[in-house]
C-alpha cells in the first residue's frame, strides 16, 4: 500500500520514510516509530493499517544515522544486531534522531493537512514517550512497552500532549514495579496492562497475542480519534 520516500531533518540529515496514505480524505496523521528491526514487515504493515484506518501514516527509518536500509527479522542475531544499533543511535549528541522525527510529524502534518499523533512499539514506544515531551506539533501519543520509559531518568520528563501507553505483565524487559510507579507519577496518562509479554503486538513474533494486540488497537484508535480526528 505505501512507498518509500526521502526526508530530511532540520540539521540536514536525509533520512527514508514508509508512507502510507489512506483511500480517502485523511483523518489526521499517525507517525510510526519502529522497533530495534528497522522499517521491516511488520512495521510497514503497521503503518498501512493506519492508511486503512483513514490516517496518513509515515514511519521514520530511526536507524538512518547509523546505518541506512536496516530490515531485520526476530532470530536471536537480529536482536543482537538490532540492539547494538539502537545503543549507537541512543549515544548520538542530543537530540540525535528526536530531529527526525520531528521531521516526520511536519511532513505528516503537511501530506494530512490535519493534527499529527504518534504511535512506537519496543524501543519506537521509548521513542514516542519522548516526542510526546520533545517533539512539537504531536497532538496525541501512543507507546507500546517502551523499553526504559519507566525509568527514573525518562518519568521526569513532562508530556505536552494526551498519551496511551500499553504494556505486558510478563514483560520481563519492563517490571511490574516500574509501570505502576509510572503510572503514579504521570496520573494523566492513560495506562493499560495486558496479560501478554513483550511484542504482544507483532503477529511476527512468538509473543504475539492476538487478544491483547486487537484490543490495544482498538484503544488506540479510539485514542487518536479522540485527539487527532
Amino acid at each position: 500500500m505505501g512507498k518509500m520516500i526521502e526526508l530530511k531533518a532540520a540539521d540536514g540529515h536525509t533520512f527514508a520514510a514508509y508512507v502510507a496514505q489512506p483511500a480517502g480524505k485523511a483523518k489526521g496523521a499517525v507517525v510510526v516509530l519502529q522497533e530495534i528491526f528497522g522499517v521491516n514487515a511488520h512495521i510497514q504493515e503497521v503503518a498501512d493499517g493506519y492508511a486503512q484506518a483513514g490516517y496518513v501514516a509515515v514511519a521514520p527509518a530511526n536507524f538512518d544515522r547509523q546505518q541506512r536500509g536496516v530490515n531485520l527479522g526476530y532470530k536471536p542475531e537480529d536482536m543482537s544486531a538490532g540492539a547494538a544499533l539502537k545503543a549507537a543511535v541512543e549515544a548520538l549528541p542530543a537530540p540525535g534522531v528526536i530531529a527526525d522525527i520531528q521531521a516526520s510529524v511536519d511532513h505528516a502534518a503537511s501530506l494530512s493537512g490535519g493534527k499529527v499523533g504518534v504511535v512506537g512499539y519496543c524501543w519506537g514506544g521509548l521513542l514516542t514517550w519522548r516526542s510526546a515531551c520533545l517533539v512539537k506539533g504531536v497532538a496525541a501519543a501512543v507507546s507500546y512497552y517502551g523499553g526504559g520509559v519507566t525509568t527514573a531518568a525518562e518519568m521526569a520528563r513532562q508530556p505536552h500532549c494526551p498519551v496511551q501507553a500499553h504494556f505486558g505483565a510478563k514483560d520481563h524487559w519492563i517490571a511490574l514495579e516500574t509501570v505502576e510507579a509510572f503510572r503514579q507519577a504521570h496520573p494523566q496518562v492513560e495506562v493499560h496492562v495486558y496479560d501478554a509479554d513483550h511484542g504482544f503486538n507483532c503477529n511476527h513474533r512468538g509473543s504475539f497475542d492476538a487478544a491483547a494486540a486487537d484490543q490495544a488497537r482498538a484503544r488506540a484508535l479510539a485514542f487518536f480519534a479522540a485527539h487527532v480526528g
